[in-house]
């Protein structure tokens, strides 16, 4: 394996990274032109946090556990040009993170270089975007802005990954069968299924992840990770036979049986959530910074 097959690759829109909502307005209203003036009368302001900046902060870190690699990357995949793009880099620059990569696509949706960068997540404020990349088997979610609240905090500790299970980690067979048939045949399908749940749109991430948790002892670990999930008994069994057969860990596992999941979010200090019901994102997004996974039968 080589140095780049063994890292954890994260590619980031320049709208989840900074907020760049005032220039957004400009374009939507006065176009492309007004924009690029915009942008570029203003190169040397520094743009403000965005709703994933500390996410990206905080993953970034983990690299100065290490001696003598980057085990993780960020790389920017923005629509600007790079002409518009330069005041994203120098704000990059401004706020001190370690990114050196980029993709400056003109306008055009940069989820065809999702592939060839080695991504395993791509977020984004473009939920076209998101959909694309999942539909080239990458790991995305659309990042949504809370506006008027503040963003979330860079504590310090680990970095705390939650992700909800079906068509997130594992695919949306299972809630199809309770969307179209309802809760007993639900339950009565996962009790009688005796293979494993098909892999969904994050397990390769979720995987990317582990080999970084697998550097360190469990008890020294820099990532936390927890799957919040509506399963309850019975149907909680094929979720952890599932997980096992893959090797795959999860350190804290909540079946919540249909509870909201906002407040043990915010007890587990969650810095992102990802969940494919947007219901979910809104109640959560309240407390902690959330991505909305556009993928499967809630989502059609």
């Amino acid at each position: 394996m080589t140095k780049e097959e063994s890292k954890l690759i994260i590619g980031i829109s320049s709208r989840a990274l900074f907020n760049l909502d005032e220039s957004h307005k400009i374009y939507e209203k006065e176009g492309l032109d007004s924009y690029r003036d915009y942008q570029i009368a203003n190169e040397d302001k520094t743009l403000e946090p965005g709703e994933a900046f500390n996410l990206v902060k905080k993953i970034l870190q983990i690299n100065t556990l290490y001696k003598d690699e980057k085990r993780i990357e960020v790389i920017l995949l923005s629509r600007n040009t790079s002409d518009t793009g330069l005041r994203i880099r120098n704000s990059i620059e401004a706020h001190g993170l370690d990114i050196s990569r980029a993709a400056f696509c003109g306008g055009e949706s940069p989820h065809r270089y999702v592939k060839d960068f080695g991504v395993h997540l791509f977020l984004s404020s473009s939920m076209e975007d998101v959909k694309l990349a999942i539909e080239s088997n990458v790991a995305a979610a659309t990042i949504i802005s809370r506006e008027g609240d503040e963003k979330s905090s860079l504590n310090d500790g680990q970095l705390k990954i939650a992700f909800d299970g079906d068509a997130v980690i594992f695919s949306d067979d299972s809630e199809k069968v309770f969307h179209e048939e309802g809760l007993d045949a639900f339950i009565e399908n996962e009790i009688m299924a005796t293979t494993a749940l098909k892999e969904g749109p994050f397990k390769s991430f979720l995987v990317a992840l582990n080999k970084i948790q697998n550097d360190f002892d469990i008890n020294d670990c820099p990532i936390r990770t927890a799957l919040v999930t509506a399963r309850s008994a019975p149907s909680d069994k094929r979720v952890i036979k599932t997980l096992r057969e893959w090797g795959v860990r999860i350190d804290e596992s909540l079946f919540l049986g249909g509870m909201s999941k906002q407040h043990f979010l915010k007890s587990f200090q969650a810095d992102i959530f990802f969940d494919d019901q947007k219901k979910h994102i809104i109640e959560a997004m309240k407390s902690t910074a959330s991505g909305h996974v556009p993928y499967g039968i809630k989502n059609k």
